[in-house]
């Protein structure tokens, strides 16, 4: 049976809910309840899973704390032996507005901790799916930004997005990536706009 693996980058414990650094826990969330799937504590991580059209899917939601996300994106691939091409995570990204995603099969971390971490450990040539949180901060206050919570109204406006996150889930599974880059990077917003 093929194994997929996606994971859903956070930080751990009820301080970090709704944070915009929580933002691939809140897709995997989604996904678990658009499936009816639980998460269990496992090492280095929450892992669910479920199976599509006969391909098995293990979600992670890493308790490593985002710095040391790799250790766990590693052992579940070595554990489960889950080719990398066959990975998937998801992440929050300041450089893209709030709503907007970029899904790519590979490339840098664009700064992100828990992206450069995973890097560190087995190169940058997975899937990645980023999802936009916005800058809207002052100079040096990225931090208290990325760990801040969102609003009831960007909530509101992330929910589309998060929404689209769960069907490119599914169709990275049961598709593969280049057709799910293909199908789904035109409905980020900008590409909206131009339209």
């Amino acid at each position: 049976m093929d194994k997929y693996l996606i994971v859903g980058l956070g930080n751990v414990g009820s301080e970090y809910d709704l944070t915009r650094h929580n933002t691939g826990f809140m897709v995997l969330d989604a996904f678990a309840k658009a499936s009816n799937i639980s998460f269990e504590d496992r090492r280095y991580g929450f892992v669910g899973e479920t199976s599509l059209k006969g391909r098995k899917v293990l979600l992670l939601k890493p308790s490593t704390f985002m710095n040391l996300s790799g250790n766990a994106v590693r052992y579940w691939l070595n554990h489960e032996n889950i080719d990398q091409s066959r990975l998937l995570v998801i992440s929050d990204d300041v450089a893209l507005p709030l709503g907007d995603f970029r899904l790519k099969s590979s490339g840098s971390n664009g700064g992100h901790n828990g992206l450069g971490h995973i890097q560190q450990l087995i190169g940058q040539n997975y899937a990645r799916l980023r999802m936009g949180i916005g800058n809207d901060f002052p100079r040096g206050m990225q931090v208290d930004w990325v760990l801040g919570r969102y609003s009831d109204e960007e909530l509101k406006e992330l929910q589309p997005s998060i929404d689209i996150a769960v069907d490119i889930i599914k169709s990275f599974v049961l598709a593969g990536i280049d057709i799910t880059m293909n199908q789904y990077n035109k409905l980020g917003k900008r590409a909206k706009k131009v339209e």
